[in-house]
């Protein structure tokens, strides 16, 4: 069973490497990379090229490592009780299951994804350790141990806002998503874009890279960003005449809400283009 990538997801060779890597060790898969560069989609494609069930776990600055596993809804059993309800001699019926639980006993073999685990507390991974390297937990509610019937794919990401701890990190497989160059950008716009025309793209991807190359900028513009203000550019039928202009004046390029998504970046290129317009005069 190999990753090879999909017809909607251009996979480079590193990346498809560390996917079968993963697959081979039985280890965590821990990606990282820029925000927008594919991190999550991943999951999904290599869900959809292996044919397994994906189990999603979108991690908040708010969720607990017991959150994953179970949680004990002691409120309903109390009021419960209070009504007389037959359903409180099981205590079973109070436990809420979480996404391991979920993915543990899966009939076959799932891909779980535990999507920006940096959000989480610090000891969010620490409390995690023993249940993705063991593949199993322990319920003390109903003293049962819920193990593993087929092993999950585990893919975690992170965009580095925290730093993990070294327990965890030993527990995966790692690997960057280097931000695409130009030749694998063509490619994802061609998954996503194949009808455009070819001198809007050429001029797109230059603006882009130009704007990334910026010094100072506070965000750098995205994948994802770039595919959307590609989609602006059709939809306005905007002619490549206005891409191609070098009008000091017009530094900021047309709809540049898609790429620019702060007031600091646009006040930028406006000094930018204050600067050369003095320049020229």
């Amino acid at each position: 069973m190999k990753f090879t990538g999909t017809d909607s997801y251009v996979a480079t060779e590193d990346l498809m490497v560390a996917v079968n890597a993963s697959i081979a060790l039985q280890r965590p898969l821990l990606i990282k990379g820029e925000p927008g560069t594919g991190k999550t989609v991943l999951a999904h494609e290599v869900a959809k090229a292996l044919g397994k069930n994906l189990i999603q776990w979108h991690v908040k600055s708010t969720t607990k490592a017991q959150q994953g596993l179970y949680e004990y809804d002691a409120v309903s059993r109390l009021r419960d009780s209070q009504l007389g309800d037959d359903r409180v001699h099981d205590i079973s019926n109070y436990i809420v299951k979480g996404k391991l639980w979920e993915a543990f006993t899966a009939d076959s073999s799932p891909v779980l994804l535990i999507d920006e685990i940096d959000k989480a507390d610090i000891e969010f991974p620490n409390d995690l350790l023993q249940e993705l390297d063991r593949m199993e937990f322990y319920v003390y509610e109903t003293q049962q141990t819920i193990k593993a019937v087929n092993r999950p794919l585990v893919m975690i990401t992170s965009n580095n806002e925290k730093e993990l701890p070294d327990a965890f990190l030993r527990r995966c497989f790692f690997h960057y998503i280097k931000f695409p160059d130009r030749d694998t950008m063509q490619q994802i716009v061609d998954v996503h874009f194949p009808d455009i025309q070819r001198d809007l793209v050429r001029e797109a991807l230059n603006i882009f890279f130009e704007i990334r190359d910026v010094p100072g900028l506070k965000k750098k513009p995205s994948t994802s960003e770039l595919l959307d203000w590609l989609k602006l550019l059709m939809v306005e039928a905007l002619p490549v005449e206005i891409l191609r202009e070098k009008d000091p004046k017009k530094l900021i390029p047309p709809l540049h809400g898609a790429l620019l998504k702060n007031e600091q970046d646009v006040h930028l290129f406006e000094r930018l283009a204050f600067l050369s317009k003095r320049e020229r005069t």
